[in-house]
Order: structure tokens, then C-alpha cells, then sequence
């Protein structure tokens, strides 16, 4: 039986790569006096990389003016990361960013049916602070369950560590479970840990391929472009009717 819905934040509740991050990671390398900028298309490559320090060191390899010593490039990327995050909010603050077509209404629906709601990030408890605080007020903490972000495990996502951290603190099997995600790296991740996944595709990965999921589709805002058949009206939105049908599918057989 269905017990919880696992969300990823980035590219899952809202779409803050291209609008949230990517402007954020740009504006900090302006103001640390950084020469380099991302462009939207080698922005896209680098969330291949799991972190935003990690990102901005594998970058470095790449950039012919960053620092030449590990322990130089150490310190740049904490610095820029710690930049990045202050203009992330300042983007999150400023209506920038808005919870993806569906997902206000389906996080509700969930909560009325006594689903508990749960997070599974590898972004900083930071980010997913700044962003969750504006998208649904001060008191989002209390629609969530669990909230698993990068400092809450060792590993990251493809890895299966943030998904089985949730189901400790939820003390909950996996099958009772489904994660919902936009990348193959989370997939992944949620596969991992053996949870079930549907996959809402994200702007940066809306022809990525995908390997053992539920269902992927476009939004949960209608049931048009899915890859597995919906039970709702042309009309009507993916509910948590249509998640709890999915995941009977995933079930196991005793």
C-alpha cells in the first residue's frame, strides 16, 4: 500500500535550474570577480554532477584561468558557493520561481488522503530553505515528514543513501513508497534504495532516458505525454488516485 510521496526539489516542486541556479551560480562569479560565466547549454552538462561545489570544481578542470592549486580551487569554489547561495535566495525571494503546474495540488490532495510527504534533496538545507520558504510560506517544514538534503548523507544521488535515509527516518519498507523525480539521476537514485518512481520530466531533462520507472510524463498539470495509460479525463490533472494506480503496479507478490 502507497504511505508516502518522496519529492525531489530541484526540477521536481519547481523548475530552478535555468531560472534559480544557473542565475545564481552567474551572478556569483561576477561578484567574486570570476572571468568565467555558464551558458544555459554548459550548464546543462554539469548537472551530470551531483553538488554545487562538485560542479564548480569539475568546471575548473575546464577553465584556463581558474586557480592551478587543489587547495587554490578548495577555497574559490567555497567562496563562490557560498556567494551562490546568497543570490539563490535572492532569486527565490524575488517570484522568480513557482511550483510547477499540478504540484500545489497535489501536495494538498496527498496530505487529505494521509499520505506523509517527505523531501529527498542533494542540494543544501540552505537552498531547499530559501526556495521552499518563498513557494510555500514559513511554515513549509510542517507539509513534510522528512526532509533529506545534501548534509543529511555521505552519498548523493545516483547513489541510493539519500532515498534509504528517508525510509529510516519514516520507518517505512520501499515498496511502501514512490519517489517522484525528473532526472535519471534521481531515478536512479530511488531505484537504488528499491523505491518505485514516476518521472515529471524538467526542462533540462525533457528527452533524457529513463530506465525501470512507473510512469514519466511532461507535468502533473494533465494527463496528456505520459508513457504508461491514466485513468483521469483529457481534462483533468495526475491525482493521487492515478499515483496509487501506478504503484500497485510495483508492488510485490507474496
Amino acid at each position: 500500500m502507497l504511505s508516502a510521496l518522496l519529492w525531489d526539489v530541484d526540477g521536481t516542486l519547481a523548475e530552478t535550474e535555468r531560472s534559480g541556479h544557473l542565475v545564481a551560480f552567474n551572478r556569483a562569479f561576477s561578484a567574486c570577480g570570476v572571468p568565467w560565466r555558464w551558458t544555459e547549454a554548459r550548464y546543462g552538462e554539469l548537472l551530470d554532477v551531483p553538488g554545487g561545489r562538485e560542479r564548480l570544481l569539475h568546471d575548473m578542470d575546464s577553465q584556463p584561468q581558474a586557480p592551478a592549486h587543489p587547495t587554490e580551487r578548495q577555497v574559490l569554489a567555497q567562496m563562490l558557493h557560498e556567494a551562490k547561495c546568497e543570490f539563490f535566495a535572492q532569486v527565490a525571494r524575488s517570484a522568480a520561481l513557482q511550483l510547477r503546474g499540478g504540484v500545489p495540488e497535489l501536495l494538498l490532495e496527498a496530505a487529505r488522503a494521509g499520505l506523509k510527504l517527505g523531501i529527498v534533496s542533494t542540494s543544501s538545507r540552505r537552498n531547499v530553505e530559501a526556495l521552499l520558504s518563498s513557494l510555500m510560506g514559513s511554515e513549509w517544514r510542517q507539509w513534510f515528514a522528512v526532509v533529506v538534503c545534501a548534509e543529511d548523507s555521505v552519498r548523493r544521488k545516483p547513489d541510493g543513501e539519500p532515498y534509504k535515509v528517508a525510509l529510516a527516518a519514516l520507518r517505512l519498507h520501499a515498496w511502501e513508497a514512490l519517489a517522484i523525480e525528473d532526472s535519471p539521476r534521481g531515478a536512479a537514485a530511488a531505484r537504488a534504495a528499491g523505491i518505485p518512481v514516476v518521472v515529471a520530466r524538467s526542462e533540462y531533462f525533457s528527452n533524457a532516458a529513463f530506465d525501470n520507472c512507473l510512469a514519466i510524463g511532461p507535468s502533473f498539470n494533465g494527463v496528456d505525454g505520459w508513457s504508461r495509460p491514466t485513468q483521469a479525463p483529457q481534462d483533468s490533472r495526475i491525482g493521487v488516485a492515478q499515483l496509487r494506480t501506478w504503484h500497485s503496479l510495483a508492488l510485490p507478490v507474496y
